[in-house]
């Protein structure tokens, strides 16, 4: 065996696999693959079968990923930074417009072979060399997962205790905080793992009624603010403290990176839902009415009503869940804590515990399960407590949503040059799986991807830098070199990855049989 990477596989060099009509690949029937070193059920492709999820799932799907607080901090953040509302929903619609077209790109293997994210890294990475990106999408995950709860757990707590009264937050204390902090966030918490544990059918269920629930909250909270505020005149006339100068650029480039490390993680996971539709058709459509119109029109009510709050309260309030404690009357707080609960749930469990549950699971197929990895990802996201994130729009924005996304940019290039480029979306699914297979190269390691993803990582967050006192970073970078790439580090990761594996690939030589 010879470490040379095959191009596009020539139909009489693929095992047997049967490819339908519409395009859709699947193995015959009673194919087994024995390898428990590299497969288990829940990484297995999916038969067509079984693939049924419709545009409305994959629309349903983003829309109650999108309705979510740090999303909604996200756009709310923005403004906080000193853009009006129309520089702030400029910023989010772009980028999400961006970061639309890698999701596409690496969505379409999902519903034509099947497979999840980790399987799919196999054809660029090799199959030991794919929990490299696997084990770095899943460890941000982890992160997101302790976030999202930590809010969640506080969001029940701070609205239960206006409805409880003082004595509800004086509680005792354990380990700093009130004991009915800890209990509000242990039952969010068991409450997710709940629902995901029960698998991906019972997911797809949920999306389908949280989606729309959600976005009544989020309307109800701006009618409750333009109300307070007079009428919508205030939320739109609050000035930018930007202009459209070079202050408002100097801020807008790596807002506009921030913004696509939002969704980076999903851009690189996104075969671990696709590879449950119909068809290319579902999550195309499906992905581009649900996340670009979705998100900016979340954003749009995110700022407005955070412009309201600047307007009835003195200063902008970012954080929902604080701006809905504000709410007189117990019906509000009780509307407020359900919206809260159920936006919380729909991301967390979609975005955060579906990924790196298949991602474990490509680790170590024999003893972790989609379940299993489920439950270690809670565990994991509980233990980091990484909600410190989310302390400043600063530190929210530009250190986790910059450094995350330029590294996951990297991988979703590795990845895109792979398929379309050098195999023109042609895969062998069983060697997917298969030791010594065209996907194996050298002892499972495929060289050429950990050279790009480490050239295009250092590219991207080499120069991260922070302004005194916003960050953990030196004002002048970590690389001072490479500090004028920070503020571009998701589109000069990408970038980077797809010319260096490209050509890394192509040099090789390419041999003519296996």
């Amino acid at each position: 065996m010879t470490d040379a990477p095959d191009a596009a596989v020539p139909p009489s060099q693929i095992h047997a696999q049967v490819t339908h009509p519409d395009g859709r690949v699947e193995l015959p029937p009673g194919t087994e693959l024995p390898d428990s070193h590299f497969s288990n059920e829940d990484l297995r492709p999916v038969p067509v079968s079984g693939r049924h999820w419709t545009t409305y799932n994959f629309a349903a799907l983003w829309v109650g990923m999108a309705h979510n607080i740090p999303s909604w901090t996200l756009a709310s953040g923005l403004v906080a930074l000193g853009m009006d509302w129309k520089q702030a929903v400029l910023t989010i619609a772009l980028g999400n417009v961006i970061v639309l077209f890698p999701m596409l790109l690496t969505g379409h293997a999902g519903p034509k072979y099947g497979i999840p994210f980790p399987v799919l890294a196999r054809a660029s990475f090799g199959l030991r060399g794919a929990n490299l990106p696997a084990l770095l999408r899943a460890a941000v995950a982890c992160a997101w997962f302790g976030i999202q709860t930590w809010i969640g757990g506080q969001g029940i707590y701070i609205l239960l205790g206006k409805l409880f009264g003082g004595g509800w937050e004086r509680a005792g204390e354990v380990g700093g905080y009130p004991w009915t902090l800890w209990l509000c966030f242990v039952i969010f918490w068991a409450l997710e793992l709940a629902i995901i544990y029960r698998g991906m059918e019972t997911l797809r269920r949920f999306e389908n009624w949280a989606a729309p629930f959600v976005l009544v909250g989020a309307l109800v909270l701006l009618i409750w603010i333009a109300n307070k505020a007079g009428g919508f005149g205030p939320l739109l006339d609050q000035p930018s403290k930007l202009g459209w100068g070079t202050e408002f650029w100097t801020v807008f480039f790596p807002a506009l990176m921030g913004m696509i490390g939002f969704w980076a993680t999903l851009s690189l996971n996104i075969p671990d839902f696709t590879r449950f539709g119909k068809g290319q058709r579902a999550q195309v459509w499906g992905q581009s009415l649900g996340l670009p119109t979705t998100m900016t029109a979340f954003a749009m009510l995110s700022v407005l009503v955070t412009s309201g709050s600047q307007a009835v309260f003195g200063e902008p309030m970012w954080d929902p869940v604080a701006l809905s404690g504000k709410a007189d009357n117990a019906f509000g707080l009780v509307f407020a804590l359900v919206t809260v609960l159920v936006a919380t749930i729909s991301v967390n469990i979609a975005a955060n515990v579906v990924s790196p549950a298949y991602d474990l699971a490509n680790l170590a197929p024999k003893v972790i399960n989609f379940r299993t990895g489920a439950l270690i990802t809670g565990v994991v996201g509980v233990i980091i407590f990484p909600w410190k994130l989310t302390a400043t729009p600063e530190l929210y924005i530009f250190t986790w949503l910059g450094v995350v996304g330029g590294l996951l940019g990297t991988v979703a290039g590795i990845l895109i040059a792979d398929y379309w480029i050098i195999r023109r979306t042609v895969l062998d699914l069983a060697d997917l799986y298969r030791p010594e297979g065209r996907y194996w190269y050298a002892s499972g390691w495929n060289w050429r991807a950990v050279v790009a993803f480490a050239a295009g990582g250092l590219l991207a967050v080499g120069g991260s830098y922070s302004a005194p006192g916003k960050g953990p970073f030196p004002e002048h970078g970590l690389i001072p070199l490479l500090q004028p790439l920070a503020d571009y580090g998701w589109a000069v990761g990408l970038g980077t990855a797809v010319v260096l594996y490209t050509v890394l690939m192509l040099s090789w030589r390419m041999p003519s049989s296996r």
